[in-house]
């Protein structure tokens, strides 16, 4: 421990020589361990498009659909819990409680609607904190304490004991509002330089100071009218700029007519301008007045300054507890009206999700979604999923991890029933992109995601792992992820959901392997391709990747073309005897040919027999077979 403080006083002492000022609001650090959360590196946060997306639609993101926080300081905190799901069940579990009792008793519309008057607090007091807070955030802060005794009315009735430490949580600060009300205007302006500030009636001084400028005016029409009647002068006028301060405007063809003790100030091109001794005197006297209002005002703005900081941490922590609340609510709110159940977290290992849809497809889509089930188990570790393109083998795999990350985070999720085990991470390598700023190929970016998921995977791991191998040759890219299959299975025995289009991988599914076969159907339909969406056991008999490439767009010459060479290629398939992949056959650089291989110099080569050629004889069979080259 004592370490610990040491390490939390050089990193404070850190924050505040880069900043060059002193940072009151960090009053302490909080000490995160990765055995605290579901760990998440970030190929998977963009893959699994958590908060954002490649082409910058964030409604189309999982944050998109789930955020209907009222407050900015909810959103940051839904933000924040969505990239650091937890392990801790209880913590967990008495989110899903707190959800299910504002449910249940009909409360999370009556807090949504108390919060719609909340404002940042949580910025607003470290701007407090900082001595940078404006009038307005004041007003603000003000507005969102008076919110406190209809929420705790709202919390009091509610049984939860995660409810009931966040109405502690949120304290007493009636002397507080009562403050700012008291100080604070009601619409305050921007700045406070300019005054106008600090309510009436909060000090009697100020209020004399400001009495004394507001009778200016009437001083100002008195003067008018006493010196227009001495002079017999009826245009002239009394008034005031920045500049010269206090006048008495005569008309070019009047200025004849002013009194002797007029004292001219300035000449403009149609008129005369002049001062008294009378009116430097008022001048001297209200604008001391205002000096002196503007000075008292600011050291009265900074005493309100001084008397929030003096509870800052109350206020914080009341801050940190409404962002709770705002980010609860949302969750009951989104369960009621995307129909999302309460899931279960035990301690027993494994996944059993029923009739799971994806959060974000199923919001965006008008169409019904297909639901599915998924069940990981001692007996189930990994499953091979085929299917066709467009089948919705990515959807199926990305849906249940965003399952398991919302059921981590608190929130109910997609799904008639959820029960899930101890998890530790979610890794996922899905998706295709090269990253030119590190000169990296889309194949080394996918090898990449891949080894680390080989290097940190466990058994109590989520690992979505989608068309693995499919930027290299074809023997090269089977090869590798037969290995890749068959690592995780065995050595890091993961949940595994493992998409490809690798047919041969299916057989990988035997007794006790703890591997099984899923599979994703279409149906042709004349000449229409209707994919099911709906996953069945089993491996897929065919991809239907040429109805897929016609519904692309493709030309029909060149699906006509794609055709004829595919029944060429299935002939060629069905004539060659199949050879199990074997190490050595795996290790040559070989690729499906598009073309007929044959040709005059390979006919030739192969009737040579290198072991019954002369030295000569070899060096004539070379030069023979440069010529037919």
């Amino acid at each position: 421990r004592p370490l610990a403080i040491a390490a939390a006083a050089a990193v404070l002492g850190y924050v505040e020589e880069t900043q060059k000022q002193r940072l009151p609001h960090l009053r302490s650090i909080a000490l995160e361990t990765s055995d605290d959360a579901i760990a998440m590196n970030a190929a998977t946060r963009r893959h699994l498009e958590l908060d954002s997306r490649v082409d910058g639609d964030v409604k189309a993101t999982l944050l998109g659909v789930l955020d209907t926080t009222v407050s900015p300081m909810g959103g940051r905190l839904l933000r924040r819990w969505l990239h650091r799901p937890l392990r801790d069940r209880r913590v967990v579990g008495e989110r899903h409680h707190a959800v299910q009792t504002l449910i249940d008793h009909r409360t999370d519309e009556d807090l949504r609607e108390a919060f719609r008057s909340l404002g940042d607090m949580e910025r607003i007091l470290s701007r407090v904190a900082l001595r940078s807070a404006r009038p307005r955030d004041l007003s603000t802060l003000r507005d969102g304490l008076s919110l406190l005794p209809a929420v705790r009315d709202i919390l009091a009735p509610l049984d939860s004991p995660r409810l009931a430490a966040l109405h502690a949580e949120l304290g007493e600060h009636d002397a507080t509002a009562r403050m700012l009300r008291a100080a604070i205007v009601t619409q305050p302006p921007l700045l406070a330089r300019d005054g106008g500030v600090v309510a009436e009636g909060f000090d009697a001084e100020l209020d004399e100071l400001r009495q004394l400028s507001t009778n200016a005016d009437q001083f100002l029409i008195d003067l008018e009218a006493r010196e227009r009647e001495a002079t017999g002068i009826a245009t002239l006028k009394v008034g005031y700029n920045r500049v010269h301060g206090y006048y008495i405007e005569i008309s070019k063809g009047q200025s004849d007519r002013a009194p002797v003790h007029y004292t001219r100030r300035q000449t403009l091109t149609g008129a005369e301008r002049y001062i008294t001794e009378e009116l430097k005197g008022f001048e001297d006297k209200v604008l001391s007045a205002r000096e002196r209002a503007l000075a008292r005002e600011k050291l009265l703005y900074d005493g309100v300054l001084d008397a929030l900081n003096a509870v800052l941490e109350p206020l914080r922590r009341c801050a940190l507890a409404l962002s709770e609340l705002d980010v609860l609510a949302g969750f009951a709110e989104r369960a009621q009206a995307l129909d999302w159940s309460r899931p279960a977290l035990r301690d027993a290992p494994g996944i059993h999700i029923e009739r799971g849809r994806h959060p974000v497809v199923e919001a965006l889509r008008d169409a019904p979604f297909e639901p599915n089930d998924l069940v990981f188990d001692e007996a189930t570790r990994m499953y091979v999923i085929t299917g066709p393109n467009m089948g919705g083998k990515s959807t199926f795999m990305r849906q249940n991890a965003l399952i398991v990350l919302l059921a981590c985070i608190g929130s109910f999720v997609p799904a008639t029933k959820a029960e899930i085990g101890p998890i530790d991470r979610i890794l996922t390598r899905i998706g295709a992109g090269d990253d030119l700023a590190r000169g990296q190929s889309t194949f080394m970016v996918e090898m990449s995601e891949t080894a680390y998921i080989l290097h940190h995977a466990s058994e109590h791991s989520l690992v979505l792992m989608d068309e693995i191998g499919r930027g290299t040759s074809t023997y090269d890219g089977l090869a590798l992820a037969d290995a890749v299959a068959r690592q995780l299975a065995s050595a890091n025995r993961s949940y595994t959901l493992f998409a490809t289009h690798y047919f041969e991988l299916t057989a990988l599914a035997e007794p006790g392997s703890g591997i099984a076969n899923l599979h994703l159907d279409a149906v042709e339909h004349g000449d229409a391709l209707v994919f099911m969406h709906a996953v069945r056991p089993g491996p897929a008999n065919r991809s239907f990747g040429l109805q897929v490439a016609a519904l692309a767009g493709l030309p029909k010459a060149a699906l006509q073309q794609a055709r004829t060479r595919l029944a060429e290629l299935e002939a060629q398939s069905r004539d060659t005897p199949h050879v199990p992949l074997s190490a050595p056959a795996l290790d040559q650089p070989q690729q499906f040919g598009l073309f007929a291989p044959s040709s005059a110099a390979l006919e030739a080569l192969a009737g040579i027999d290198p072991d019954d050629l002369t030295p000569k004889q070899a060096l004539e069979a070379l030069y023979r077979l440069k010529s037919l080259g």
